[in-house]
């Protein structure tokens, strides 16, 4: 693993597990009011075409955090259509 495939994956690792407070929180408390629509919306959009981005250049870094980050982002997402 070369130095710069390996500060892509902690890039990654990081702004991924940034995700997980939030969803732990949400998931707990059954509330998303505080939690912006529109902005998960484009931030969900923008990270799917991040992943494609990542498969097209068959970047393992972007497509792992994209991929991870899209699954938890979608899982607020779902929260906040939920639980408003």
């Amino acid at each position: 693993m070369t130095l710069i495939t390996a500060i892509g994956l902690l890039a990654g690792t990081l702004t991924t597990l940034a995700f997980i407070p939030q969803v732990i929180k949400t998931w707990k408390s059954k509330s998303a009011e505080d939690v912006s629509l529109e902005m998960f919306v484009i931030f969900c959009l923008g990270v799917f075409l991040w992943l494609i981005y990542g498969f097209l250049l068959q970047d393992i870094p972007i497509m792992i955090a994209n991929l991870v980050t899209l699954i938890l982002a979608s899982t607020i997402l779902g929260f906040k259509l939920k639980y408003g």
